[in-house]
């Protein structure tokens, strides 16, 4: 099975879920930037978030980044999301290599720090993307999403995150859900809630025996009669080009233009979420600086 979202509404009107399984887009990632276990694991876990959050987007064309700065020795963590769930995304040092914690799980916190930020930035196409900040708590990702949704939006929120990996660091499960609340819905919901999703219990052991996003969906809210609004794939998807690449440059201004071609001769741009290079020649770069009217 390819990696799948599901979205769904509880029939009582007072739920809403979403689940997605990413192995194959996680490992995806794991190969471009060459990444140690727990730097995929916190990849993984935010390509996951956004590929959800993404998603809940209806407007064409829209987009959504989700940044995470926590200080620790991984760096940035970022994540685009199309409106459609597929993503891509890049972290700041992929080589970061920590002890395990004592409960033998990776150190995703240790390797993104929480002392630092995670941040939403909404791009609807209007005149101003929607910005949502707040501080970290942990940065395991799945406690800070939910506290950003508390936070920012004051919509209270359950999420879960996980990337399992092989013995030789290929990825063998990864996914999450996100479930919320909404308005109207009784004190004891959230109880249900939480019940369900710890009787559940994490989600890459369920994603290990069964990769359908739409059994664990279903898994981690028991109490709930849910019904399925939308189902779709989702991939590792980048939208690079040579013409996105010539817009950077161009981007630069005409004088640093001029001296990259003076001093450099040409120019070699790579791109940090899949990599591919395009390389501009001497000739490539005075036709640029020519069209900018140099």
């Amino acid at each position: 099975m390819g990696d799948q979202l599901v979205r769904a509404i509880s029939e009582d009107g007072f739920v809403k879920a979403a689940a997605v399984s990413t192995r194959h887009l996680t490992e995806r990632a794991r190969q471009i930037h060459r990444t140690l276990p727990v730097v995929t694991a916190a990849l993984g876990r935010a390509l996951a978030a956004g590929s959800i959050m993404g998603s809940a987007m209806k407007e064409d064309g829209a987009s959504l980044t989700l940044q995470i700065r926590g200080g620790g020795p991984v760096g940035t963590v970022l994540v685009v999301s199309d409106n459609a769930g597929n993503v891509r995304g890049s972290v700041g040092n992929p080589a970061v290599d920590l002890p395990l914690r004592p409960d033998g799980k990776l150190d995703v916190g240790g390797a993104v720090g929480h002392e630092g930020t995670l941040t939403v930035i909404r791009d609807l196409h209007m005149k101003e993307p929607y910005l949502g900040s707040v501080a970290l708590l942990s940065g395991e990702i799945a406690e800070d999403l939910a506290a950003y949704f508390a936070e920012s939006e004051q919509v209270p929120t359950v999420c879960a995150l996980g990337v399992l990996l092989d013995r030789d660091q290929s990825v063998l499960a990864a996914g999450g859900y996100l479930i919320q609340l909404l308005p109207g819905a009784p004190e004891d919901i959230i109880t249900r809630v939480e019940q369900g999703v710890y009787a559940a219990g994490p989600v890459t052991a369920f994603l290990c025996k069964n990769p359908d996003p739409e059994a664990l969906l279903l898994a981690a809210l028991p109490e709930f009669r849910m019904e399925i609004l939308e189902r779709s794939p989702v991939e590792y998807r980048c939208d690079c080009s040579r013409r996105r690449m010539e817009a950077a440059l161009i981007a630069l201004g005409k004088e640093e233009l001029g001296r990259v071609l003076r001093e450099q001769g040409e120019a070699e741009l790579s791109c940090q979420f899949c990599g591919s290079v395009q390389r501009f020649t001497g000739e490539d770069l005075t036709a640029l600086l020519r069209d900018m009217g140099a």
